[in-house]
């Protein structure tokens, strides 16, 4: 590989290359399908930002640090595949499980960085949205559209109804 001059501008990460090259060396024979959809759904808001409740949903497989639904004991541990995180948790408190995610590109050090909560309070402390929901969401990587769309989603969509969620900041990892 060839060196990069230090103020030379880095180049982007190639994740669809990345990813068909890391299905390949595990043995699977067919290239990873990368999620094509002809048309999605789209719903206008039908009020502004700051009357909006907002929640946070992400795939980074977030967790806080002394809560037993995330240890490794199958008694304590969470069950199903979507769940919750309580808005009110601090960042410092958080930190991600997954192990599938570049770490020669990037780190996890920073929860932010992949679970932007501070963002969304400040967003709500200046007024910029109504306010954040209870409780933010989080769903493991399935690697399954059939599961995503079957089963994660309408998941999702029924927490998200059942705190009055207008609207849905994704962030996947």
């Amino acid at each position: 590989m060839t060196e990069l001059a230090p103020d030379a501008p880095q180049p982007y990460v190639r994740y669809i290359d990345k990813t068909r090259a890391y299905y390949l060396s595990q043995g699977y024979e067919k290239p990873y399908a990368w999620a094509n959809n002809a048309s999605a759904p789209f719903t206008p808001l039908t009020k502004p930002l700051s009357a909006s409740t907002i929640s946070l949903i992400s795939t980074s497989e977030i967790a806080v640090k002394g809560d037993p639904r995330f240890d490794d004991n199958p008694e304590t541990r969470a069950q199903g595949n979507v769940y919750a995180v309580p808005s009110n948790t601090p960042a410092s408190k958080l930190y991600s499980r997954t192990q599938s995610y570049d770490r020669y590109a990037t780190s996890l050090d920073d929860p932010n960085a992949y679970f932007p909560i501070d963002c969304l309070h400040e967003a709500a402390t200046r007024g910029r949205i109504g306010k954040v929901a209870t409780d933010y969401l989080g769903v493991y990587n399935a690697y399954s559209q059939r599961k995503t769309t079957e089963r994660d989603a309408p998941e999702v969509l029924a927490m998200c109804r059942a705190m009055a969620v207008d609207v849905a900041l994704l962030v996947p990892v």
